[in-house]
């Protein structure tokens, strides 16, 4: 048996090793601390992300902010929205905090449903095997996104936003977890530990929490520091198609909707929002593929994250 703090360890070191999954996860790092500190920034600028300015806009020419670089001064660090003057950093860290915390409450979601579904799958009794599988296989047929438009369509405005994307995405979303689960369930109850585990009269629940549970950690890791960045794109599309988050709160892609219009007077509400949806899933994508391979050494990494080909020799 491997004592859990050499492994812990053991998984630090690996992951430290990979120079690109280390330097995602200090871009991680830093977003997750400015979502978090969003309001002290903001006060710190001395902005918030509602308060309209429209002397910092011109209305001759149909909103486009005064000055250059969408209206860059010591005041709007990163300028001003188009039409509305509303500081564009205000509105940026703000929004991260949503974008990243719908994305978290529906990879938790997701998790915890898949985990439950699968370990009921694996350890019930035939039918409830076969039932449960069924319903799995119908719930990865549905198409993700179009089931979601039509429940945030039919969802009246009163009820919170974030709050409903995020339960939708997770409680659509839990099918590929719960396959993986029952899989590595199946093939863990055949094993000693297990059957050993049984004979001394433990319940099936006792044993999936002390037995399996262990055991399923990495691959439910490894899942969710994959589908975290999958639900940021999924929450920015549905923002963007016009069914997410609603103004007059701000997200990444509800943004990027406003900013359709605006890419070539006002280029710069356009390309912050939209480049850092692009570093940020990047990023997770990075360390959620260094973290698949520091849970498992034996597997090469698809990226080669943090590694170099030998020279010469074998393969």
């Amino acid at each position: 048996a491997v004592a859990p703090a050499p492994g812990a360890r053991s998984f630090r070191r690996r992951l430290r090793a990979q120079r690109a999954a280390s330097a995602a996860a200090l871009v991680v790092l830093l977003l997750v601390l400015v979502a978090l500190a969003a309001p002290l920034l903001t006060a710190l600028a001395g902005q918030d992300p509602h308060t309209y300015h429209p002397d910092l806009v011109d209305s001759a020419a149909g909103g486009v902010p005064i000055g250059p670089f969408g209206g860059i001064s010591a005041d709007h660090w990163l300028g001003v929205e188009p039409q509305t003057g509303r500081d564009l950093f205000a509105r940026i860290v703000h929004g991260a905090r949503v974008s990243l915390g719908v994305a978290l409450v529906a990879t938790v979601l997701q998790i915890t449903l898949g985990l439950v579904i699968g370990l009921t799958a694996a350890l019930g009794s035939r039918w409830v095997d076969q039932l449960l599988s069924r319903i799995t296989d119908i719930n990865v047929a549905l198409p993700l996104m179009v089931i979601a438009l039509a429940l945030l369509a039919i969802v009246p405005d009163t009820f919170p936003r974030p709050v409903l994307i995020a339960l939708v995405l997770g409680g659509i979303g839990w099918s590929g977890i719960s396959k993986i689960v029952r899989a590595q369930a199946l093939a863990l109850t055949s094993l000693d530990f297990v059957a050993a585990a049984r004979l001394s009269g433990r319940g099936r629940w006792a044993i999936a929490r002390r037995e399996l549970l262990p055991s399923l950690a990495a691959p439910v890791i490894t899942y969710g520091a994959l589908a975290f960045p999958s639900n940021i794109v999924a929450e920015a599309a549905l923002s963007f198609l016009g069914v997410g988050i609603k103004p007059p709160t701000p997200s990444w892609g509800q943004m990027l909707t406003e900013a359709n219009t605006w890419y070539q007077a006002a280029p710069t509400y356009l390309l912050l929002p939209a480049g850092l949806l692009f570093v940020t899933v990047l990023a997770l994508t990075v360390l959620g593929e260094g973290i698949r391979t520091a849970l498992d050494p034996r597997a090469a990494s698809r990226l080669r994250v943090g590694t170099r080909n030998s020279k010469g020799g074998g393969a």
